[in-house]
């Protein structure tokens, strides 16, 4: 007899192992200066805060998410171990992933946006997130663990919750909006990265919001725009080459002055 690993073990493990490994390459692409929105000096002078200790917050902000993720797939009594169970279709395990995306984004907007709005969480809990100036992969989960429960592990037991999935699905589901949102972060702009070309929230898109000019807008992680679209905080932005090699996202003529 085999050694079985369930699922709700792995759905709380492999996205934080996929978060190091894709985080990994990101980094290894970063050599590449005519890809990059920000130069590699930039990254290195800007940021007011050291790699090993986002590392550190980073694991610290993954030990809490599977603590929390541990507890929740026990309460909810599936740990997907029932080899009973027919497997959801592709059409109802669909609806579950959107679903959860849709719930994600709604939590993130609204909270990411009033620890924007709000001095105190700003000053004492959020800009600790934005002391990476210049974003990169693996600074994707650096922030105050408080912002990390509230934002983050919060945000993903509801989508979990609301959307039905199985412990099983959301392997796949969270290791998706782990990737998306290392993604978002990387501070590359690669030739035919499909997220560039599916999704309006792209590395770009963020960029724009950890910039002095942007920190208003583009509130919405990790998948979607429409709540940035429909409030009146979406900053539209261009892509233009920057001296040195790579690119810079700049905002469009009418927020240049806001």
């Amino acid at each position: 007899m085999g050694f079985e690993i369930s699922d709700d073990l792995l759905g709380t493990f492999v996205p934080i192992l996929v978060y190091w490994l894709y985080s990994g390459i990101y980094v290894l692409l970063g050599c590449f200066e005519n890809y990059r929105l920000h130069s590699k000096k930039d990254e290195d002078e800007k940021n007011l805060v050291s790699k090993a200790t986002v590392v550190k917050g980073v694991l610290l902000q993954q030990t809490i998410q599977a603590v929390v993720a541990i507890i929740l797939f026990k309460v909810t009594g599936n740990d997907g171990s029932d080899a009973t169970v027919p497997p959801s279709s592709l059409i109802a395990l669909a609806r579950q992933f959107i679903t959860a995306m849709l719930v994600l984004d709604t939590w993130q907007y609204f909270m990411h946006r009033y620890m924007h709005h709000n001095k105190f969480l700003y000053k004492h809990i959020h800009s600790l997130h934005h002391r990476l100036v210049v974003p990169y992969s693996f600074g994707a989960l650096y922030n105050h663990p408080i912002e990390g429960l509230l934002l983050d592990t919060v945000g993903g037991a509801l989508s979990f919750l609301l959307s039905g999935m199985s412990p099983r699905a959301s392997i796949f589901f969270f290791s998706f909006a782990t990737i998306k949102t290392v993604d978002d972060h990387c501070g590359l702009w690669l030739p035919g990265n499909l997220f560039h070309v599916f999704f309006k929230n792209n590395t770009a898109y963020h960029d724009v919001h950890h910039q002095l000019y942007g920190t208003k807008y583009n509130f919405s992680q990790p998948f979607f725009v429409m709540w940035d679209r429909i409030l009146g905080t979406y900053m539209p932005y261009t892509l233009e080459k920057r001296a040195g090699g790579g690119f810079e996202a700049q905002p469009t003529n009418d927020y240049k002055d806001d």
